[in-house]
């Protein structure tokens, strides 16, 4: 059984945060972030076809990918990577291309947990109180808890 998303979206902030732990080592998880192989494989949820641009996971980097769904309908995302340190923390912007020019600030922290468990901690900062309650009504949870779900399918060595 996978561990669940705690999803918190505060009243009149404009902040989303999350959590979600892993039953796997924080190199693990912190890897399969960083490698584009592995990306591809877990990120967003079922029933969607990735196609990574690039994906440069350093300080300086960049990303850039197209998730398309059954329908034939695409969806671009983006960002810059502005601070990452090895197995511990991420800063990144993140863009749709739907809402271009609405670019939120995101805080990624990877935890040890000990025991061969880990845990990523999200805070996602957004412009506007709408551009929040935007992404918070686009589906965003249900796509983050599958694309998790496929991540500890990916590590477990199941077939994704």
């Amino acid at each position: 059984m996978s561990n669940p998303l705690n999803l918190t979206i505060p009243e009149g902030l404009p902040f989303i945060d999350y959590d979600r732990e892993f039953d796997f080592p924080v190199a693990d998880v912190f890897r399969a972030h960083k490698d584009p192989d592995l990306v591809i494989q877990w990120l967003g949820p079922r029933g969607m076809k990735m196609e990574i641009n690039h994906l440069d996971f350093r300080t300086g980097g960049s990303y850039s990918y197209l998730h398309t769904g059954p329908d034939g309908v695409a969806y671009k995302f983006s960002g810059v990577y502005h601070t990452v340190r090895e197995n511990e923390f991420a800063i990144q912007t993140f863009e749709f291309g739907g809402y271009p020019d609405v670019v939120s600030l995101e805080f990624l922290t990877f935890e040890d947990l000990g025991n061969g468990r880990s845990r990523v901690r999200g805070h996602s900062v957004y412009p506007t109180q709408e551009a929040r309650d935007g992404m918070a009504q686009s589906g965003m949870e249900g796509g983050m808890s599958e694309g998790y779900e496929r991540l500890d399918e990916l590590l477990s060595g199941a077939k994704v």
